[in-house]
């Protein structure tokens, strides 16, 4: 790795660098997308997810005690570990330093360091992702062996007036769960619903519930009344998983998973579950929706979400490093 300008300390990040974590990132994502993405309630059960080790995992850069001025982070989505992505930001005041080479050259080197988890013959890529507006992160990222391979959009809907009733299939219902089972439930057709979503590595269930549960249990805005199931009679047909809190918006509600199950697909479910959450956010007070989707969803999510009445807000593109292997590699 590069050495970095006099003057800078680099080190991973502590608890205790929450507040400063959250200014920096904050910054960052005023400077590229206009909005403030982040706050103390959402990164800290992030930082404190079981399969994160802060000590390893992550790399700041500090200006002055208590300044970060660059933040980095590594995350292994677990079995079989050859999906890695790591991120990066760097304060807008500090660009042009080293500083974005330094923290992408450290998530390389920390990416190489986990191939021992791997399955044998398996390829290992690294991702990191960056507004497509972002020509300096383009750059810095081609120069280091990424290749742009994906584009993920945020979308939004206004309720300038109120949202269109939800027309359902016939024998489907939409409800939210009634209780801890039923949650279980949910997450287990999320689980399913996104098995052939892009660079999912399928996870047994276990290990996603336990996280997504931690999510849950840390989130002080989580209302299961906002966990909306759509049935078939007894059979979860799909999901939509929504909260009333948006970190860069107190007036937008957030879609945060919205699937169907295969099966029941191509019957209009997702379309009457997009429309049951906007109805409901336009109830309680909300004055738009936002959610995030895969711009290449096999299932036409895109096309979906515009049916309902959504633009697109930001684009984002994936970039991707092959770490082992090449593009004929196996991949589990």
């Amino acid at each position: 790795m590069n050495n970095l300008p006099d003057g800078y300390l680099a080190r991973p990040v502590q608890m205790e660098d929450l507040e400063s974590a959250v200014a920096l990132l904050n910054i960052y994502s005023l400077s590229q997308i206009g909005v403030k993405e982040d706050s103390l309630e959402t990164l800290k059960p992030w930082w404190e997810r079981p399969e994160a080790d802060l000590s390893t995992d992550t790399l700041a850069i500090f200006i002055q005690p208590g300044q970060m001025v660059g933040y980095s982070e590594f995350i292994d989505r677990g079995e079989p570990h050859v999906r890695l992505i790591g991120w990066s930001c760097v304060h807008p005041d500090h660009w042009g330093r080293g500083l974005g080479t330094y923290l992408l050259e450290w998530s390389i080197q920390r990416a190489r360091q986990n191939i021992a988890k791997t399955p044998e013959g398996t390829r290992v890529v690294l991702q990191h992702y960056a507004a497509s507006t972002n020509q300096a992160a383009a750059a810095l990222f081609t120069a280091s062996g990424f290749q742009p391979v994906r584009s993920n959009y945020i979308m939004r809907a206004d309720f300038e007036q109120p949202p269109q009733p939800a027309v359902l299939a016939e024998g489907i219902t939409i409800r939210p769960i009634t209780g801890g089972d039923e949650e279980r439930s949910a997450l287990y057709a999320a689980h399913e619903a996104f098995k052939d979503h892009w660079g999912n590595t399928n996870p047994p269930f276990e290990e996603y519930y336990q996280r997504f549960k931690h999510y849950l249990e840390s989130d002080p805005f989580y209302d299961p009344s906002l966990f909306f199931i759509a049935l078939d009679g007894d059979q979860i047909a799909g999901i939509s998983l929504c909260s009333l809190h948006a970190d860069e918006d107190s007036d937008m509600a957030w879609v945060g998973t919205l699937g169907v199950r295969r099966p029941w697909r191509k019957r209009g479910i997702g379309l009457a579950l997009l429309q049951h959450s906007f109805f409901e956010f336009y109830r309680r007070g909300k004055k738009r929706a936002g959610l995030g989707v895969d711009a290449g969803s096999l299932t036409g999510a895109v096309r979906l979400y515009e049916r309902a009445g959504m633009e697109i807000y930001t684009h984002f593109v994936h970039y991707r490093k092959v770490i082992r292997g090449d593009e004929t590699t196996l991949q589990s």
